[in-house]
């Protein structure tokens, strides 16, 4: 069984969550630590300057509400962590400070543009230092 497992959530697709959350609930057992996170992306400065004053500040919190939502709904308790920057960087950098041994991703059908730049899910299967499981 796994101690610390992170647990990526795209806002986008927030419906995979449960599936996720439940294989993590089976990988580590009732006393894993899990972590439920989710990366807001970086908006580039000349879009910045348009934007109203706080707007990652806002971005921020409402990620977190919505992950404080989803963990409520499971019924696991979790830590919640959101951070900015780029996806998958995000989430290696989420399982080195934790520790995690496991982090369990979502997938989607891979389009024209992930075989040309790659997914997040694999970023994070080709660099993680701990076991990657890939939900589809």
């Amino acid at each position: 069984m796994f101690k610390t497992i992170v647990v990526p959530v795209a806002l986008s697709e927030v419906e995979k969550a449960d599936r996720m959350l439940n294989a993590a609930r089976q990988l580590g057992g009732e006393h894993a630590h899990i972590v439920l996170m989710s990366v807001i992306e970086d908006i580039p400065t000349y879009v910045a300057t348009e934007l109203p004053g706080g707007y990652m500040d806002r971005a921020k919190k409402n990620a977190h509400d919505a992950l404080s939502k989803i963990a409520r709904e499971s019924g696991l308790e979790v830590e919640i962590v959101v951070r900015s920057g780029q996806p998958s960087a995000g989430i290696l950098g989420t399982a080195k400070e934790k520790n995690a041994d496991a982090i369990i991703i979502a997938s989607h059908q891979p389009g024209l543009s992930d075989y040309l730049l790659g997914s997040t899910a694999h970023r994070v299967v080709r660099h993680a230092k701990c076991a990657v499981l890939v939900l589809r």
